[in-house]
């Protein structure tokens, strides 16, 4: 193995640990498979290498061990609402489930937070009642709703 990167993020997965990167490789720009590492298991890889929208990524597929666990999640993020409901609809079909505040556990057990980029714009607004009723508003929420986050931000 060569690494790119002295630092990755290494997720370890039961199985399908290839079949998650691939899809998530589909989902952003500036993504790529880098190696993958068959050790004997062609079926199913032990150790793929991936960048994640330019950040080093690695899945270990080497059984029931250990458990994904929100713990430890992948945080995106979104420039606009499209970008946010893309990501979002594609991360919890098949199998995925929607959470709060943004957060989703993919079809692989993985937990995501979908972030647009004004969340943490509002949520440090120097207006600190502002602040507040974005949060407020994100607490109802399971996808962030930019508009309906500025509307709260905005209103008096």
């Amino acid at each position: 193995m060569t690494y790119r990167s002295k630092v990755r993020t290494c997720l370890w997965f039961e199985k399908g640990g290839v079949e998650a990167a691939e899809f998530y490789v589909s989902l952003l720009p500036y993504s790529a498979i880098d190696a993958v590492y068959d050790h004997g298991r062609k079926d199913d890889p032990m150790i793929v290498e991936y960048t994640l929208a330019g950040a080093p990524m690695m899945h270990l597929t080497a059984g029931p061990h250990y458990k994904l666990t929100p713990a430890a999640s992948i945080s995106v993020l979104t420039k606009d609402q499209t970008e946010t409901d893309r990501l979002w609809s594609a991360l919890t079909a098949n199998g995925g489930a929607e959470s709060m505040c943004g957060w989703l556990t993919d079809r692989f057990g993985v937990s995501w937070q979908i972030v647009p980029e004004v969340l943490p714009k509002l949520l440090g607004h120097p207006d600190r009642a502002a602040a507040a009723r974005a949060q407020a508003a994100m607490m109802k929420m399971k996808k962030i709703d930019i508009a309906a986050l500025e509307a709260a931000a905005n209103a008096h």
